[in-house]
């Protein structure tokens, strides 16, 4: 199974897709020089394989590589995955 997070930016959304089919998505908001990561969900049948983690990844590494915006993690899935993944703190603490 091929695998990519894309970026919406006018819809302010990532989404994961798996052989092209959209089975998750990220929803944010800019406010200043900051993301603020807000919503996330996985389709329901697929839940339970690791593909929120794919995702939340996917998405922070866009935004490390792609920008100089500080993360704001307001989804609870978000909170819980950086608690677990200290190497992406520091996307916390940007300018």
């Amino acid at each position: 199974m091929s695998s990519a997070v894309q970026h919406l930016p006018g819809q302010n959304r990532y989404i994961l897709e798996k052989d092209g089919e959209q089975v998750g998505l990220i929803d944010y908001s800019m406010r200043g020089n900051a993301i603020h990561l807000t919503h996330s969900e996985i389709d329901p049948q697929l839940r339970g394989r690791g593909l929120g983690s794919e995702m939340v990844q996917g998405v922070l590494d866009s935004i490390r590589t792609r920008t100089h915006q500080r993360v704001v993690a307001e989804c609870p899935f978000v909170i819980s995955w950086l608690e677990s993944h200290s190497e992406y703190h520091e996307l916390e603490e940007r300018g």
